[in-house]
């Protein structure tokens, strides 16, 4: 696994979330403020979570937009 400066250079978003999810699971491991664990352990989440979407083909961003354009289309209707 790179990390996250490389996988960044090459514009590979598919592994700049994994690479950000490895170093957001170090830094978990070494938590030791309750505070900053919360803050980490959602971080983490939301990455893997959009992780999983990339590889399954509901890209986030997508889904966002879709939803953007399904509100405007009902605000313009009424």
């Amino acid at each position: 696994m790179s990390d996250l400066k490389t996988a960044t250079s090459g514009n590979d978003r598919l592994e700049m979330l994994k690479n950000l999810a490895a170093i957001l699971a170090s830094e978990i491991d070494e938590c030791e403020s309750a505070r900053d664990l919360a803050a980490l352990a959602r971080q983490y989440r939301e990455t893997i979570r959009e992780v999983d979407a990339i590889e399954n083909g509901e890209d986030a961003d997508d889904a966002i937009a879709a939803i953007i354009l399904r509100n405007r289309e009902s605000a313009s209707d009424s």
